[in-house]
Order: structure tokens, then C-alpha cells, then sequence
């Protein structure tokens, strides 16, 4: 299973945003998009799921939902992303289909190493620098932490960066070993971005075709 190396993850005050913002990134040629969708009820937020499936089918794009398994198996979304609060993800594949990719969340090498061991699709791990959404995070780990993590791991596993990260961090990011980013923020700020961020990821469609035919 190849993993973009750019996720968007979505952004709003409302799910109606969200929605909107997604439909932005699709149409600027995101690759995938994360709904991230927080307390709402499971009604609610199945229902902007289905909507989100619907954009996300139109342009081809591949979708993940945030915390919520059965949302992303009913409305066959491409998989669902585990923070580390949420549903183990071994408990997690046995309800999805099994083209359904998992992703978790990890803060340091230990949390990496765990979701290793239970098989996770890609590990998105950070915060790189200080965001809103991570707030609660004690450990910002900034390029250092990448490095230091990423010489231990070793792993097959895809591992992205995420937390604050702008175009300008992705070179540096890359060095440290890491296979990708999840974006939220600086996306959301201008979804010309995505083009942008492909290009330095060189994680252009094309090359991610060839890459499957090698």
C-alpha cells in the first residue's frame, strides 16, 4: 500500500468548513485528506462523512476519519486515523475491510515502537513545533527529536511529521528520515500550498506511479 506523502488534515469552526476546505484541497490536487472532525455527535459526524466521501470520490482523492472506525468502515472511507487515546488499532482491523489503512499518532519513539508492533499503516508523528490542536502535548520535538527517533526506528513504516509545518521545514524534515507530513494550518492558509509541498515532497502522482511500476 503506498502512502501519499502529503495529508491534509481538515480544518473549520464548523464541519460545514471542514467540508468546504476539503473540497478546496481536492480540487488543488491533495492526495489525502484526514476529516478531523471533534466532538460531534455520531450522527453528526457520519453524516459529514458521507459528504466528505462523496467530495473525495468525485476527484479520486483518498479519505481518512479521525478517531471513529465504524464511521470510516460504514461509509467506506480508504481508512481511519488512531490517536493515541482512541481504540487500539488491532481491535480497529478487525472490524474494517481489509484494504482499509490504519494510521495512529505517536509522541516519541515509544509510542512509534508500540504502533509498530500492532501493524499501523503509517505513524504520524509530532508535534513539530507548537500548535493549537496539540496544545496538550508536553514534548515539542523539532528537527533533534525527528533525527533522534527516526536513527533508532529503523522502521518499513511510513512515518510522517506533523505540527505546525510550513514549506519552508520540509527539507530540513526530510533529513531526518521521516517519509512525509500531515499539513493542517499552513494548507488551510492557502491551498496553492499543496502544490507547493508536493513539489518539495517530489511526491508528485507521477512519481508516485512510477514508483509502483519499478
Amino acid at each position: 500500500m503506498i502512502i501519499p506523502k502529503l495529508h491534509y488534515i481538515s480544518q473549520g469552526n464548523t464541519p460545514k468548513e471542514h467540508l468546504e476546505n476539503i473540497q478546496k484541497a481536492c480540487s488543488s490536487g491533495a492526495e489525502l485528506v484526514q476529516l478531523r472532525l471533534k466532538n460531534i455527535s455520531e450522527k453528526k459526524h457520519l453524516k459529514w462523512a458521507q459528504e466528505a466521501r462523496e467530495i473525495t470520490s468525485h476527484f479520486q482523492t483518498r479519505l481518512i476519519i479521525n478517531d471513529d472506525y465504524k464511521i470510516a468502515k460504514t461509509v467506506k472511507a480508504d481508512g481511519v486515523h488512531l490517536g493515541s487515546t482512541d481504540v487500539c488499532p488491532t481491535v480497529a482491523r478487525t472490524h474494517l475491510y481489509t484494504w482499509q489503512m490504519i494510521g495512529g499518532s505517536a509522541h516519541n519513539l515509544q509510542d512509534c515502537e508500540n504502533l509498530i508492533s500492532k501493524d499501523v499503516d503509517y505513524i504520524s508523528l509530532g508535534p513539530f513545533r507548537f500548535t493549537n490542536t496539540k496544545a496538550n502535548i508536553p514534548t515539542i520535538l523539532g528537527l533533534n527529536g525527528y533525527t533522534a527517533i527516526m536513527d533508532v526506528l529503523k522502521t518499513e513504516t511510513p512515518v510522517l511529521a506533523v505540527g505546525g509545518i510550513i514549506t519552508a521545514d520540509v527539507k530540513d524534515l526530510l533529513a531526518t528520515g521521516i517519509s512525509g507530513l500531515a499539513v493542517s494550518e499552513a494548507i488551510t492558509r492557502d491551498f496553492n500550498n499543496i502544490k507547493l509541498f508536493h513539489e518539495l515532497l517530489n511526491a508528485s502522482s507521477t512519481a508516485e506511479k512510477r514508483h509502483t511500476f519499478e
